[in-house]
């Protein structure tokens, strides 16, 4: 008895822990944005500064650089473009894979799972350089490409949804006279809705939080992207450290938004997705 209360103490212990390790950057970094440069000097990081000392100008600060909203109207049409074409590419080639049998499927299959493995890093020149052949340096179709041909984490989820239907739906619908096209449409991509909804969900936060691809590959101003928007801000403002937390609490807050209202989304269709029945 004894032991199993030390057992549940100290998994709670650690709950706790992970929690404060987790949020305890994001207080702070509310807390500097609230305050004066002032209070900054004079007051502990960890607490708030009094009522009537709170100030919202480092927002309206942050709100008034027109590099913003540049930032935000990018990273939304990459976000689009790049998701929607995640889910188009990722169910059909799911659909082919775990209902057809073809020559050189599992080689196919094998190349796939090569792609996954090998850290992106690795081929970095020669994607570079592809992308430059392409004429897409320097235009927001770049990291649209990088998005949806290197990241094949989509394909993995569809095909787990995919395995999980009956082949019988396939048959009853043929037999009926849907063509293999009618099929998907109708009947598969349907069925695939919770699939979507993570695909979606996981895919968004990674690229509203990628700052690599977009630093590397829209270098102009007028290409900056949330998180570009936030590294340059940043070089602005040294010293400025309430400013510049008062832009990280904006660039932060779509992710937030996006994980609190879909965090079950995630976890039930991951879930769904890696049990076979």
């Amino acid at each position: 008895m004894f032991k199993r209360t030390m057992t549940q103490v100290l998994k709670q212990i650690i709950c706790i822990g992970m929690v404060i390790v987790v949020i305890a950057p994001i207080l702070l970094t509310l807390f500097a944005a609230l305050k004066t440069k002032g209070d900054m000097a004079t007051t502990s990081p960890l607490l708030l500064p009094s009522f009537d000392r709170i100030t919202f100008d480092n927002f309206r600060k942050v709100f008034s650089d027109k590099y913003l909203l540049i930032g935000f109207k990018n990273t939304g049409i990459i976000l689009v473009v790049s998701i929607f074409f995640n889910v188009i590419f990722g169910t059909i080639t799911a659909f082919v894979i775990e209902r057809f049998d073809f020559k050189f499927k599992n080689f196919i299959i094998m190349l796939f799972f090569m792609g996954m493995l090998i850290p992106s890093f690795v081929t970095e020149i020669a994607r570079f350089q592809i992308i430059q052949g392409l004429n897409l340096y320097n235009t927001l179709g770049a990291p649209i490409v990088i998005y949806v041909a290197s990241d094949l984490m989509q394909l993995y989820i569809y095909r787990q949804f995919i395995s999980k239907l009956p082949v019988s739906l396939d048959e009853a619908a043929l037999i009926d006279g849907c063509s293999y096209f009618e099929l998907f449409i109708r009947i598969i991509f349907p069925l695939l809705k919770p699939a979507t909804a993570t695909v979606c969900i996981i895919k968004a936060i990674n690229i509203i939080n990628d700052m690599y691809i977009p630093y590397l590959y829209m270098p102009k101003n007028k290409l900056r992207t949330l998180t570009t928007f936030l590294m340059d801000y940043a070089n602005a403002q040294q010293g400025s450290w309430q400013t510049l937390a008062a832009g990280i609490i904006i660039i932060m807050i779509p992710t937030v938004i996006i994980y609190i209202f879909f965090q079950k989304y995630i976890l039930a269709g991951v879930a769904a997705g890696a049990v076979k029945e």
